[in-house]
Formats: C-alpha cells, sequence, structure tokens
C-alpha cells in the first residue's frame, strides 16, 4: 500500500504532568508543550481518555471544556480555574 504522508515530524517537547483533586473529582493531566500548536498546548485527561489544544482564549470559551473534556458544568469550572493559572 502506497502512503501519502502529510507529515511526518519529530520534535521535542515539554510535558508536564499533573494530578489535583477539586470538589468532585480527581484530575490526571498531562500537558504537552510544543512549537507545532503554535502557543497552545495539548491538555490531555489521562483517566477520561479525552484531550484538546488549548489557548487562553479556548479556556474562556463559554462551554468549550464541557464538550471537549466531555465534563458537567462543576467539574469543567474546577478544571477551567487551573488552566487559567497554567495559560498565564
Amino acid at each position: 500500500m502506497e502512503r501519502f504522508y502529510l507529515y511526518d515530524d519529530v520534535e521535542d517537547t515539554k510535558t508536564r504532568f499533573v494530578s489535583f483533586t477539586g470538589e468532585t473529582q480527581r484530575y490526571d493531566l498531562a500537558i504537552l508543550q510544543s512549537t507545532r500548536f503554535f502557543g497552545k498546548v495539548l491538555v490531555m485527561d489521562i483517566q477520561f481518555n479525552r484531550m484538546a489544544i488549548i489557548g487562553a482564549d479556548d479556556v474562556e470559551e463559554e462551554g468549550y471544556l464541557e464538550h471537549a473534556f466531555n465534563r458537567n458544568t462543576v467539574e469543567a469550572e474546577e478544571l477551567r480555574e487551573y488552566l487559567r493559572e497554567l495559560l498565564n
């Protein structure tokens, strides 16, 4: 089978593993920084197998974290508070 690659790059990245508890939930995240994301970070929710490329503007977008990480309003706000600190 012939493959058509759009790209196949290797890049050094910085990865941070964070685990914290909120009022209702434990959060286990891997946060990957790379030049590929144009100033945003790849946030991976290890427990729920969800991920999103997030910047400071995305954190403030209504409903974005709820949808991206399949979280209810309370859980998304706990995650939002952490990501605000991380991205500012």
